[in-house]
């Protein structure tokens, strides 16, 4: 996650900016989206209507014989291609397009005038479309004027190269040429479609815009979440924009004063821990001349424990530096030679394995019968890790159970992201609620007052685990208390 955070640094605006930028685009856009929909819409409507109103003249062109009305030319038939369209072989009729589809309408005198009188009798023939003219919604009182422009307007809202036959009330067939009216050719440009994409192209390029500003804030805060992951960056680059970059420039510098502060701190223990040395010497060499053996014995274990004190403030400063590079390991190895070191001493320290799986495998050719199949270990559990700081870690637990629990039992899972350390000791119930506590600094058990300690082992151990990008969990076993120490993998 913290890669998208090493990219050369690129300036952007502001929030503010960006957001204002948006909007005056996001206006603008909207509103030639708005114009180019209306001035369509109105543009089609006009052509609509215009071709409405054609339908008017047209009939009266046909009752009286004109030759052409509004663009639209009108032809007799020849007496042959007459004969041919009395007969409805209107696919048959010279000059018309193919392949044919034909739509036959016809139109009568509204009621309660003859029913029976045809007026005008059509056949639209068309290469593409078969025009639906029963889903017209045409009343029955309707003068045939009117229907016949009802006629022409579904022609011109079908956008196609047709020819119309028409049959006038005088029996005479006519050819009309109307691409001038319903032709794709005199259909006005629709701009609606382009009009639709500006708007969707303005909404997609907004919640792009604000995604990817959001993904930012979300990738640094997910990369901020996981710092203390082990080879994860010392600081982040300035990215994205001027507020976030803002953040990122206060938290490199918070980090940096917290570096320092660290070594600062590992440097002034460092410096009381070698000083104290040449005190403490000394004050052993005068102990020594002490006659009284028990106030001897005592004011050496002072010595001692001033000593041990010291030392662990400085181990636990340095485990919070993190210093140690981190490398690839086996865990399974770590841990297996961490308790033969144990066992060597003859520490009641042991390390739980799980049985090898075996399953059942089916006949195959060569095999007539079914086989058994040991799944492999996983003994080659591997991890990126700082090995000095894990083996310390584990070691404070195994310390912590022996001194508390008499025995140490360590387990290891792992699944493909993470890797869990278990250390259970044989100790009996305990309130969990006051083991939780003592992962705070110079904090110690109830029980104790007979065993050596500082009360910083459960601290350093749980600091090393967040460093990996784990933790440290405490919950009842079968026997007494169990420890997770959780590690990512990678």
């Amino acid at each position: 996650m913290s890669s998208a955070w090493t990219a050369k640094v690129r300036l952007s605006p502001t929030l503010r900016t960006t957001v204002m930028l948006w909007t005056v685009a996001a206006f603008a856009s909207g509103l030639l989206a708005g114009v180019l929909w209306y001035e369509s819409h109105g543009a089609w409507k006009r052509h609509l209507a215009g071709a409405f109103a054609t339908g008017f003249r047209l009939f009266a062109a046909l009752q009286d014989g004109q030759s052409s009305v509004d663009g639209i030319t009108i032809k007799a038939l020849g007496p042959a291609d007459a004969a041919i369209a009395d007969k409805g072989n209107f696919a048959s009729v010279s000059g018309v397009p193919q392949p044919s589809l034909v739509t036959v309408v016809t139109i009568r005198e509204p009621v309660p005038v003859d029913v029976s009188r045809r007026i005008i009798s059509l056949a639209i023939i068309s290469p593409e479309i078969r025009y639906p003219v029963a889903d017209l919604e045409v009343r029955e009182n309707l003068p045939p004027a009117e229907k016949l422009a009802v006629i022409t307007k579904l022609l011109a809202t079908y956008c196609s190269d047709s020819l119309v036959l028409a049959k006038n009330a005088q029996g005479n067939w006519f050819r009309l040429q109307g691409g001038a009216v319903w032709s794709c050719a005199a259909a006005p440009r629709d701009f609606r479609l382009v009009a639709a994409f500006i708007a969707v192209l303005s909404l997609a390029a907004i919640l792009t815009s604000v995604a990817d500003t959001s993904q930012k804030f979300r990738s640094f805060a997910e990369a901020l979440r996981s710092r203390r992951r082990v080879g994860g960056p010392d600081s982040y680059v300035e990215h994205g924009p001027a507020e976030l970059r803002e953040i990122v420039s206060a938290v490199n510098s918070y980090m940096e004063k917290e570096r320092a502060h660290l070594f600062k701190r590992a440097e002034v223990l460092s410096g009381v821990s070698h000083d104290l040395g040449a005190p403490a010497t000394r004050l052993r060499l005068r102990a020594a001349l002490i006659v009284d053996d028990e106030l001897r014995r005592r004011l050496d274990a002072d010595i001692d424990q001033m000593i041990g004190m010291i030392e662990s403030v400085l181990a636990f400063t340095r485990s919070e530096l993190s210093d140690e590079e981190p490398r690839r390991l086996s865990l399974t190895a770590l841990i297996e030679a961490l308790v033969a070191d144990y066992q060597d001493l003859d520490r009641p320290v042991e390390l739980e394995t799980h049985q090898p799986e075996v399953i059942e495998t089916a006949a195959s050719v060569f095999m007539s019968s079914k086989g058994h199949r040991t799944l492999p270990d996983e003994r080659r559990l591997l991890v990126i890790a700082r090995p000095m700081s894990l083996q310390r870690a584990i070691v404070n637990l195994v310390e912590n159970a022996l001194k508390y629990g008499r025995r140490a039992t360590v387990r290891l899972n792992a699944t493909s992201a993470m890797a869990t350390i278990e250390v259970e000791d044989e100790g009996g119930r305990i309130c969990l609620g006051d083991i939780e506590k003592l992962v705070a600094p110079f904090q110690r058990g109830r029980n104790s007052v007979m065993t050596e300690g500082f009360g910083l082992g459960l601290t350093i151990a749980s600091t090393i685990a967040e460093q990996h990008g784990g933790g440290l969990q405490f919950e009842q076993g079968d026997k007494g208390l169990r420890v997770k120490l959780t590690i990512q993998r990678g």
